[in-house]
């Protein structure tokens, strides 16, 4: 099935993967593996034959090469885990259409409201859709939305063979936000 990337990382939102600091274990929390097995499953109907999740709930595929020009393999990394200071579980996107530049209530909890006046970033969005938390999750954004990203752009180039690019590896990682991330990654994997 083919997704956009807003519809990918509202699937990867509604997917608890907190890490947890407390824990020895690797991924801290095994619902971590949750989002990876997902992960895996459209890295393969994608057509990377390779995906694979390791037993460390390590996420790994490979976007072939499709030039003959000798160029250095790049990794398009992300972590699956949210932070564990803030709950990830039912979490309830909102997605404000045509953004017309006001503050934005979160509308589970009326008293969180994401002030212009703290983030005039969100200027460069008037007209663009804007997703949030309902106020009483965290989003995760951080990284979903960098999961999302690389999943369309692995989805893009391997519909775009005329975009000629050496191979690219693919790291999705647990326990990021622990300060885990990569300390179980198998770098030869990763060429």
């Amino acid at each position: 099935m083919n997704y956009t990337v807003t519809e990918r990382f509202l699937r990867y939102v509604k997917i608890d993967t907190q890490s947890d600091p407390t824990s020895p274990t690797c991924p801290s929390t095994m619902k971590q593996k949750d989002l990876g097995k997902v992960l895996v499953e459209e890295l393969l109907a994608l057509g990377l034959s390779d995906a694979h999740m390791d037993e460390n709930g390590y996420v790994y595929a490979t976007i072939p090469s499709n030039t003959s020009k000798k160029v250095p393999v790049i990794c398009f990394c992300s972590h699956m885990d949210t932070s564990p200071d803030c709950s990830g579980k039912d979490v309830k996107p909102q997605l404000v259409k045509n953004y017309d530049g006001k503050d934005i209530v979160l509308p589970a909890d009326k008293s969180q409201i994401i002030r212009v006046a703290e983030h005039t970033a969100l200027l460069d969005q008037i007209g663009n859709t804007i997703i949030t938390t309902d106020g009483t999750t965290l989003l995760g954004a951080d990284n979903k939305a960098g999961l999302a990203e690389i999943m369309d752009a692995a989805h893009y180039l391997i519909n775009h063979p005329e975009i000629k690019h050496g191979t690219i590896k693919i790291l999705f990682t647990p326990d990021e936000e622990i300060g885990r991330g990569v300390d179980k990654a198998d770098l030869k994997k990763l060429a």
